[in-house]
């Protein structure tokens, strides 16, 4: 399912987001980790090794994310002439593609275009998350979100374990640069790690969520229970997103349970 996108450009956030990925590695293995160990010891060595796999896997991921097509709306796409409604799920047409799209997807204003169950566009990877490329999308944040608190964690260590000059203008004011860095860093990566959680075990978009709201708001006012049409229990959204094998979970190129993208499972209540 995932495709490679075209016309794909490196805007100037998807450098910036490369060159944060690369100041991080650098000052993590060759500043704080080689100043705290040694990367001559074995400890030092053993971290480099765990960081530089996380750092690695990170940066494949958001390639994935970045270069695949987020999952375009089927030319032959039409509503069933059967079922308009497909089990209650609408059919809109979209005014500015002239086509009809199927249930979950929208159009997105800056790539100009619909698409397939779409979560957001990510100015990072200059690219929407959508059907296709959400999988990798998520692997890449939760990388990131390892990575940067491993760094984070190193840079405490080496900060209060070791001897510094901080005498020395530049060297406290690089610490107290990166030291910020690192920590707004696994603070708000790790905000979005979580909150992507939250939505995956929902099976539910960034979109929908706040669809959603509304509608909890309407059922709890006349006194029902609120549950999200596409929410089949969380072991079950788990797989839609993830593949149903778990040893493929953290494979960001692993998407071939993935179908087109125009139909999905709602839950019976």
């Amino acid at each position: 399912m995932a495709r490679r996108r075209s016309g794909a450009a490196a805007s100037p956030a998807v450098v910036g987001a490369v060159s944060v990925m690369a100041l991080v590695y650098y000052s993590t293995l060759f500043v704080f980790l080689d100043h705290w160990l040694g990367l001559g010891t074995t400890a030092g060595a053993a971290h480099a090794a765990a960081f530089s796999l996380a750092v690695a896997a990170c940066f494949f991921s958001f390639l994935c994310a970045a270069a695949a097509d987020p999952g375009s709306v089927p030319a032959a796409f039409s509503p069933d002439a059967e079922d308009p409604q497909r089990q209650g799920l609408k059919s809109r047409y979209c005014d500015k593609c002239c086509m009809y799209k199927p249930p979950r997807s929208h159009h997105c204003k800056v790539c100009k275009r619909c698409v397939l169950k779409m979560d957001h566009h990510c100015v990072w990877i200059n690219n929407c998350v959508g059907y296709a490329n959400y999988k990798s999308y998520i692997i890449c944040v939760l990388n990131a979100a390892i990575g940067s608190l491993y760094s984070f964690v190193v840079f405490l260590f080496d900060l209060f374990l070791t001897d510094h000059e901080f005498d020395i203008l530049y060297v406290k004011i690089i610490h107290v640069l990166v030291g910020v860095l690192l920590f707004f860093l696994s603070l708000t990566i790790g905000s979005l790690l979580c909150w992507h959680i939250y939505l995956i075990c929902h099976n539910m978009t960034t979109i929908e969520y706040r669809e959603a709201t509304r509608a909890k708001w309407l059922a709890q006012k006349s006194g029902q229970k609120y549950r999200h049409r596409f929410d089949l229990g969380m072991r079950k959204n788990i797989q839609m997103i993830m593949g149903p094998n778990i040893l493929c979970w953290l494979c960001p190129i692993a998407t071939g349970h993935l179908k087109d993208g125009t139909e999905f499972q709602i839950t019976n209540n």
